[in-house]
């Protein structure tokens, strides 16, 4: 005991890095896959990439293969035809930035959808992974 006063610093400091370690591992997760867990999911799983991006976002830039579900279409609850009828294959999903992709999945989890996730950083991040880009004809 007296040495855990003598050096309370050094326990404050255990304390303090340990609690950044923790939450660190757990904002990870709550903040999405990160691109090398989307390619695998897209590869191995047979996972399906959708870009929640509205149309106009999409034309411009999206992830090479995805397929284009606005946010606002999910909120409908109607079948949608871009989303695979299998809820059990991996659903990855994105947007510029990453954060109506955490809504997107939560909302298709939601819906049956339990394999759904969110790219976290979105585009910026599978950019700058050096994933292919497409844009659509205007």
């Amino acid at each position: 005991m007296k040495f855990l006063i003598d050096n309370w610093y050094l326990v404050l400091t255990a304390v303090i890095s340990g609690s950044l370690l923790l939450w660190t591992t757990f904002r990870g997760k709550a903040g999405g896959v990160s691109t090398a867990e989307a390619v695998r999911l897209l590869n191995r799983e047979k996972g399906v990439l959708i870009d929640v991006s509205e149309p106009e976002e999409f034309a411009q830039g999206h992830a090479g293969g995805a397929r284009n579900v606005p946010l606002a279409l999910l909120n409908t609850g109607g079948p949608i035809k871009q989303l695979p009828t299998n809820k059990a294959l991996p659903l990855v999903l994105m947007c510029k930035s990453g954060a109506r992709a955490s809504r997107a999945a939560g909302i298709l989890r939601q819906q049956g959808y339990a394999n759904a996730v969110a790219l976290g950083g979105g585009l910026a991040a599978w950019r700058e992974a050096s994933l292919p880009v497409e844009k659509s004809a205007a």
